[in-house]
Order: C-alpha cells, then structure tokens, then sequence
C-alpha cells in the first residue's frame, strides 16, 4: 500500500515536493475510492491520484524520480566501485547543483508501516533510513550519514534491528559508498530488511513517459487458457468486439526494425534474435456473415493496441494489488477508455486486492466529481525560478459536487499553458 512520496532535488524538482495518497475527512465515494489500510494509526488511504498540468511543468518527472528510487534500490549492489551513481539534480540553481538529490516513501507491507528514504550524489550515497512501525510507533533501524569532515560514513543501528552484529557489521563493511544498505544486506540474506525490499520489487510498477507498454506482458498472459480469457473479457469490457486470440510462433525476422535504425544496431540485434522465435498476435472477428476473420495487431487501431498492451499489466496490478504509475494514461485512448479503466481501480469487487493507480494526463473529462473525491487530484505547475511544484486540490477548498474541469479550464487552480501569439 502506498502512503507518501517526497522528492528533493531531482530534475525540474528543487524544493521537497509531496504527493499524498492519505484521504480527507470528505465521505464522498468512500466505498469506491477509499481503502482501509488495516492499521488503528493510520486513516484510510485512497485508491487513486491524478495529476494534471501543462507540458513541461514536471509532472512526468514526479514519476522519473519514483522509478529512480525503485531502480537505485533493486540495483545498487550491483554498481562497481568508483561507478557514477546516474541521478540529475536541480540544475537552474547553482547551489542545488552540487546538493545531493532525496528520496522518501512510506508504505505499507505485510501489515506494517515503513518510511524508507536516501539522498545521493553522482558518486555517492550521502544518507540512508530506515523507520519501521510494527507496533504504531515508529522505530529507528537504522540510518547512515556521510561525514564529509571524516571522509567516511556513520551508522547507526537501533536496538530492533535484528541479526547477529557480526552480520550487521559484515552488510555495513560490505556497503560501498554508491551502493545502498538495503540492497547489500538483501545480498546477504538480511530477513528483516526483505519486505522493504519485497515491496520495491513486487508492488510498484511505473510506466514512464514515452514509453511503450511492452506487449511481452499481456502476450504472457494469453499463453493460458485461463489468462487469454481474462484479457479477453477485460477487452471485451472496453466494447473492443473480438471473439478470440491467435498466438503464432514465427521466425525471427528483420522486417520488424524500423527503417531508421543504424546498421550496428541491427546486426547486434540480429546476433541476439537470430536462432530465436518471435510470437504474432491476432485478433479474431465475426463478420456480419458469422464467420470468423483475423486481423494482425498492427492492422487494429492504435487504441485497441494499446488496450491490449494494458491487459497483461492491469490484470497483474489488480491480482496482486500493485502500486501502478503511468504517465499520460489517456495517450491513444479515448476518453471514455480512460474512465473505464479508472472504474476497475475504484470498483471493489474487481480490484479485491487494494491495487492502486497515480497517473498523470491532459485529459480533463475525468475531471469530475462522480469519478474523484477533491483529494485524489493534484496539479503541477512551473514556479518564478522555473521549478516544478506539486499541489493539491484541495488548497483551494472546492465545494462538494463543484464543476471542477470546468474551474480548471477557466484557470481557478492554476497550472495551465500560457497560450502566447504566434506569427508566421
């Protein structure tokens, strides 16, 4: 389950930005768009957040430094000594340019609490901790802090972290300085750090801007009987007509390359491919004659593509209850695409396993208050000194049932384009 985000200095963010998945006090579409998070000190946690902003205001970049911190956790261990450590800070500030660039998430997993975050540089990790509340309070793991006046690291490890110190002291001495513990210990067989680590992992899935969905997923799922029905009720669902789905294994050919792609790539993916097959997909439709006709999926529409390439990783989302940020979900689907699948995420008996969704879009036709309580949408706009800030909805206090796509377009909470004049 995911709670917090904050993120310092990383891209067009300068200054701390938060993005909350905490619910107000409002009891509008509770049922729907609400989920207990099972835990007496914390409040109901809401299912989905949107975000809405002009180009360029940084919003795809919210979700760039959630899948920095996924990544640097699941990877980190692996990086050589000396390697550079791949992050951007606030580059517009020259202050901020030499600052190490910070990272904070709280959740929930198996039934507990954690605040995990980092700061780092290109060459290093400044900072780590690690906050646990097993028992509703929090509990001090652990946490390191470069000195910069020693030129080393200081640790400090709480009383409730668990493991033998000689273990302890073999994860820390193993710790490079552009690695992260969590990563190193996880290595090394740390138990207790396995659920933090788990939740990076298996829960949190981020599709980042201009990035195809990879239809390898879905083509997965349809390998069964079982999952090819799945994907095929949830298409159906979308009032996409088909009857079936062909699975054909092919040779591995070059038609599939772009025409622009440069000759040393191409051999080096014809090195890699060549002994392999590919799998075509078809979809099957019925004729006004009934009979059966097959379309390969480049012939289908750009929208029916892209709702099948959103089958395997929706279907996944929802079975296993993951944390899903997309960027620019409305892209080559109709709005109407866009509130069906929105429905799956705030429909309780389809999304039985507490999937949640933050996505950010242009489109404001699910800007409305039958599909979101005023504190699931948030805005991103461009500050004096060109720097993303995040914020709600609900600083500006909107009514209950207030016509709020219509608000946004009249300018009421900001973050729109500034259309100027153009000549020719």
């Amino acid at each position: 389950m995911f709670i917090e985000f904050k993120v310092t200095n990383f891209r067009s963010i300068h200054n701390t930005q938060t993005l909350s998945m905490v619910a107000g006090t409002g009891t509008e579409l509770k049922e729907q768009n609400m989920l207990a998070s099972g835990l007496s000190s914390l409040p109901d946690i809401l299912r989905s957040s949107v975000i809405y902003g002009p180009n360029a205001a940084g919003k795809s970049n919210l979700l760039r430094a959630v899948q920095f911190m996924q990544s640097f956790v699941l990877t980190s261990q692996s990086l050589q000594e000396g390697q550079d450590i791949n992050v951007t800070p606030f580059l517009l500030n020259s202050k901020s340019r030499t600052e190490p660039s910070e990272f904070e998430v709280i959740f929930v997993q198996d039934k507990v609490r954690y605040q995990y975050g980092f700061a780092v540089n290109n060459v290093r990790v400044m900072n780590e901790w690690l906050l646990a509340y097993p028992e509703g309070r929090p509990q001090r793991w652990y946490e390191r802090k470069y000195d910069q006046q020693k030129g080393s690291d200081t640790w400090y490890f709480g009383s409730r972290f668990s493991g033998p110190r000689t273990m302890i002291d073999v994860w820390q001495k193993a710790t490079r300085q552009n690695g992260l513990f969590l990563s190193t210990a996880i290595q090394l067989n740390s138990e207790q750090l396995k659920p933090v680590f788990n939740w990076f992992q298996q829960k949190l899935a981020v599709i980042l801007p201009g990035g195809d969905i990879n239809l390898q997923f879905s083509i997965e799922q349809c390998a069964s009987e079982d999952g090819k029905k799945k994907v095929m009720e949830f298409m159906n669902s979308a009032d996409i007509s088909i009857t079936g789905i062909e699975l054909k294994k092919i040779p591995f050919s070059t038609d599939i390359f772009p025409t622009n792609i440069s000759q040393e790539i191409k051999e080096h993916l014809i090195r890699d491919f060549q002994s392999k097959e590919m799998t075509n997909v078809r979809f099957l439709h019925k004729t006004d004659s009934k009979d059966i006709v097959s379309f390969d999926i480049s012939d289908e529409s750009g929208g029916t593509q892209k709702l099948f390439a959103f089958a395997g990783p929706l279907l996944d989302v929802l079975a296993k209850g993951r944390i899903l940020l997309v960027d620019e979900l409305d892209t080559s689907l109709h709005p109407l695409m866009v509130r069906f699948l929105i429905s799956l995420i705030h429909n309780p008996e389809v999304n039985r396993s507490n999937a949640q969704l933050v996505f950010t879009t242009h489109d404001t036709s699910v800007l409305d208050t039958e599909i979101f309580r005023r504190d699931q949408v948030w805005f991103a706009e461009k500050n004096a000194e060109n720097a993303t800030r995040l914020y709600p909805l609900t600083e500006f206090s909107p009514r209950k049932g207030e016509a709020l796509e219509r608000g946004y377009l009249n300018g009421r909470y900001g973050a729109l384009p500034f259309i100027g004049e153009f000549k020719f």
